[in-house]
């Protein structure tokens, strides 16, 4: 698929020829083989591609929304015809099965196609003057040079709900993407090629990411951070784009509660948690965390998940039927561990799973775990998992399962089951999270506004509202 060395900078249209004393390897974490080397990158190449970005924002920033829509949607179409291609390289490198990575392809054309759609919509305002000789406007212009800095979870649809709104807007982007998955970002920086993107609009750098992010965030010509995260992290980004005061645009670590309550549709919770939990193995910010479920229907709903999970195939993620692949690496796995041995010791019970996976592969599988004689001091209670690892506490009372359930520094996405339309909006407006799904696990799409509150970051990707972080909004007051 890949050859030994593989191009993976781009700078105003250009691929640079790699040097292959300055690589770094990217591994398969299901099989731990070598895909192949990209170029280790540092502040040198992202000074040039800053440079780059800055100089086609003179034209780029200029042009009509509708003109920068055709290439927009022209990049969709390509994404969606090499789907199928795309998601191989997406498993391959990241793990998660060929079925989920497809979609997460599909997905991340879908950013691409509402913000093709977005880039004519960029209203701005005529002010009623209280002053006869005066006429007030407000004009929304692009921010100017982004610096995107993506995960490696969600490797496709993470740059697209970036760069797809910023690039709308009128911005040029320097793009940093994960170490362990830099392939699928190097394809879609190809298909904007194929798209016919000017030269300079998008721009790569992989590598050193203490000297890229040292460059984004010391360089007055980048105007704002995008980045998504550890919440360790994305505090640092806050504090030394202070400097310069930059843009920051963050979307970090989740704790999501799942509350089960006693009028829910059991088998819609259970298949639900289940999605939620185990999707990418747990490697979503905004998967379940903490299940809390009614002491009255405890019983059987810890029995039909319990079954539902002991169901899940865990394989190669390119094999035919696989539910579950590797973790990203053996941190991940280490991080599951460290947390079911922390709760054992402090008196949990094991319902399923509790080990590592012994299948043929050697890459870094654990079994699905479910957990239960919770107590609210274990380690699993508090801090992000980030793997599939779920702990099931119960509970008596609506009022004291809210008051648990926000009692976490984040606050990205919660989620309730219940038939009872007024216990569905009153503990929706409880909840101290920027999402909250009701019978569903599901919120993240093109056309609503995804972020969180606390420490799980400030501002919003996705809908209209996606559009509005990158972009200043100018006043203009006329005397006539």
């Amino acid at each position: 698929m890949f050859d030994k060395y593989t191009k993976s900078i781009f700078i105003n249209g250009e691929w640079l020829a790699i040097d292959p004393n300055q690589t770094e390897t990217v591994y398969n974490p299901a099989t731990l083989d070598a895909i192949t080397d990209v170029a280790y990158g540092g502040r040198e190449e992202t000074e040039k591609a800053i440079q780059a970005a800055s100089q086609a924002f003179i034209t780029w920033g200029e042009m009509t929304g509708r003109e920068r829509s055709h290439i927009l949607y022209k990049a969709h179409q390509l994404m969606l015809e090499d789907a199928d291609r795309l998601g191989e390289i997406l498993t391959t490198e990241q793990g998660k099965p060929l079925k989920e990575a497809i979609g997460e392809v599909k997905g991340a054309a879908n950013f691409l196609l509402w913000y093709a759609e977005e880039a004519s919509r960029a209203y701005g305002e005529w002010i009623p003057s209280s002053i006869k000789s005066k006429r007030m406007l407000v004009i929304p212009q692009p921010v100017g040079v982004v610096g995107a800095i993506t995960p490696w979870n969600f490797p496709a649809s993470m740059i697209t709900r970036k760069i797809g709104p910023a690039l709308a807007a009128g911005c040029t982007i320097v793009l940093k993407p994960a170490p362990e998955t830099p392939l699928s970002a190097i394809e879609i920086v190809k298909i904007f090629e194929r798209a016919g993107m000017p030269k300079g609009v998008v721009n790569l750098v992989t590598g050193d990411a203490p000297a890229i992010g040292n460059a984004m965030l010391t360089n007055k010509s980048v105007r704002l951070i995008t980045f998504t995260g550890s919440t360790e992290v994305g505090k640092h980004l806050m504090r030394e784009s202070a400097d310069h005061v930059k843009k920051v645009s963050l979307e970090l670590g989740g704790h999501a509660p799942i509350i089960v309550f006693d009028d829910a549709d059991l088998d819609k919770a259970a298949t639900m948690a289940l999605g939620s939990k185990f999707r990418n193995n747990g490697q979503t910010c905004i998967c379940a965390n903490r299940l809390y479920v009614h002491e009255s229907v405890a019983e059987e709903f810890t029995a039909k998940l319990k079954e539902k999970v002991e169901q899940l195939k865990i394989g190669y993620g390119l094999d035919e039927g696989i539910d579950l692949g590797p973790l990203i690496n053996q941190q991940a796995s280490d991080k599951v561990h460290a947390h079911l041995e922390d709760a054992l010791t402090k008196g949990a019970k094991i319902i399923s799973g509790g080990n590592k996976w012994d299948g043929e592969l050697n890459g870094h599988f654990y079994n699905p775990t479910v957990l239960s004689n919770i107590t609210d001091d274990m380690v699993v209670m508090n801090e992000e998992t980030f793997g599939p690892l779920i702990p099931i506490q119960t509970f008596t009372d609506d009022e004291t399962v809210i008051k648990k359930a926000n009692n976490t520094d984040y606050g990205l996405a919660s989620y309730i089951f219940t038939e009872t339309t007024s216990r569905a909006i009153r503990v929706s407006e409880k909840l101290e999270y920027g999402i909250v799904g009701v019978n569903d696990v599901f919120p993240a799409v093109a056309e609503a506004p995804f972020g969180g509150i606390k420490q799980s970051g400030v501002g919003k990707e996705g809908g209209h509202h996606g559009m509005d972080e990158f972009l200043e909004m100018k006043f203009v007051s006329m005397g006539i």
